[in-house]
């Protein structure tokens, strides 16, 4: 936790396996917030750790990402962003602390969950015509469900297997109290 936070600026990590849909909540709390009038910046961490190949030891580029994350989180900060909102998945509540560490502010993390059912669904619509991608993310949803379940890296979860995504995306913004 950083008690100097400029402005009181503070980041949300919607943490949950693939296909949950962090990105797609993500932006619809950004939405919110605009509507708000909140200044804020919302990142898909997937985006920050995309390099080939990763390093040995480091199967999701982890360290690129926070890297990355360092560099970005401080430039919109400095362009006044009040409001940081992640998508991304931690897995270790080491990656927390050094998730916070590299946004530089409070980090609140938000455990978004579907049952898996509706996730393998959401992810067969996705990955449709690509079955190999298909077969590693229904893998991949199912063992990184049970590893969240196990490690309780998050301050909260929200529930994400019925209702609109702005209606998720409110309540997120109501348990992380923004």
């Amino acid at each position: 936790m950083h008690t100097d936070s400029p402005r009181g600026a503070r980041a949300l990590l919607i943490n949950g396996t693939v296909g949950v849909g962090k990105t797609t909540v993500a932006e619809a709390v950004g939405d919110l917030l605009a509507e708000a009038g909140t200044a804020h910046a919302v990142l898909d961490l997937d985006w920050l750790r995309q390099s080939w190949p990763a390093p040995p030891g480091d199967r999701f580029n982890f360290n690129m990402l926070l890297r990355n994350l360092r560099s970005i989180a401080g430039n919109y900060l400095d362009a006044g962003a009040t409001r940081l909102v992640l998508a991304g998945v931690i897995e270790q509540q080491d990656e927390r602390k050094q998730l916070a560490d590299a946004v530089g502010v409070d980090l609140t993390v938000c455990w978004l969950r579907a049952e898996l059912p509706v996730i393998h669904q959401r992810l067969a619509h996705r990955h449709d015509g690509e079955p190999e991608a298909l077969r590693w993310h229904l893998d991949r949803s199912a063992e990184l469900d049970g590893i969240l379940s196990r490690v309780a890296v998050d301050d909260f979860t929200v529930d994400s297997t019925t209702g609109s995504v702005p209606d998720v995306a409110a309540s997120v913004i109501r348990a992380a109290d923004w």
